[in-house]
C-alpha cells in the first residue's frame, strides 16, 4: 500500500494545519489530549483516503473492467448525447469516501475524445448528475471499432476531478486514468448488445471486476 501522488499536497497541508492547532492548544491541558487524539484520527482518515493499493488486474482485450471501486447504482439503456449521439448501456459506479478513489482505464484503445465540463455539485447518485455536475468525458475506441465512453462525475462532497487522458492518446486497460477526490461516481457507456456481468447493488473492485464484454 502506498500513497497516491494526488494526496501529497492535501496530506501535507492537513498535517501542518493540525500541528498549528495543537501548538496553540499547548497551554490548555484539558483540551490538548482531545485535540491530539482527534487530529491523529483525522490525519489517518485523509491518508487512508489517498491510499494506492498494489493490485493485480484482470486484463483481457474484449473485457470491460471496473474503472473504480464502489457500488453499481445504475444499469440501463440510455441516450448518450455528448459523443456517441445514440443509445448505449449505462453502468454507473458510486464511490463512497471509504473506497479507493483511483480510476482506471476499463479498456485499451485510442482516445477519440476528451473534455472537462464545469458544473454543479449535486449528489452524485441523482440522474441529472451525469449531465449537470462537474465532470470529464473520455471516449475510447477499441481495435474492433467499438467505442465506449467513461465519465468521471463530481458529487456533493467531491470538488476535484483529475483525469490523465488526452485526446489522441492511447488508453491501456488497467492503467490509471485519473482520480476523484472525496467521493463521487463513474459512468461507463457500452454499445447496446454488450454482455453485462454485474448487477445493480453489487460491489465492484477497480481493475479487477469484469463489468461486461464487447460483442
Amino acid at each position: 500500500m502506498t500513497i497516491h501522488k494526488e494526496g501529497f499536497k492535501i496530506i501535507g497541508v492537513t498535517f501542518v494545519a493540525l500541528i498549528l492547532v495543537n501548538f496553540f492548544l499547548r497551554n490548555c491541558p484539558s483540551a490538548l489530549p482531545w485535540s491530539v487524539g482527534i487530529s491523529t484520527l483525522l490525519l489517518l482518515a485523509v491518508v487512508n483516503f489517498f491510499r494506492s493499493p498494489v493490485r493485480e488486474g484482470f486484463l483481457h482485450g474484449n473485457a470491460i473492467i471496473a474503472p473504480a471501486d464502489g457500488k453499481v447504482v445504475v444499469i440501463e439503456e440510455v441516450e448518450e448525447n455528448e459523443f456517441l449521439k445514440g443509445k448505449a448501456v449505462q453502468v454507473s459506479i458510486f464511490m463512497s469516501i471509504f473506497d479507493v478513489h483511483i480510476n482506471w482505464y476499463p479498456l485499451s484503445g485510442a482516445i477519440r475524445y476528451f473534455k472537462h465540463h464545469s458544473g454543479r455539485f449535486m449528489a452524485a447518485h441523482l440522474p441529472k448528475a451525469s449531465t449537470e455536475n462537474e465532470r470529464t468525458t473520455v471516449a475510447i475506441e477499441h481495435e474492433n471499432g467499438s467505442v465506449i465512453v467513461v465519465r468521471q462525475i463530481a458529487g456533493a462532497v467531491a470538488r476535484r476531478i483529475v483525469c490523465y487522458a488526452k485526446d489522441a492518446d492511447k488508453a491501456v486497460q488497467g492503467e490509471q486514468m485519473g482520480f476523484i477526490k472525496f467521493g463521487s461516481r463513474v459512468d461507463i457507456y457500452l454499445p447496446v448488445g454488450s454482455r453485462i456481468d454485474v448487477k445493480r447493488g453489487q460491489k465492484v473492485r477497480g481493475r479487477q471486476t469484469i463489468i461486461g464484454w464487447l460483442e
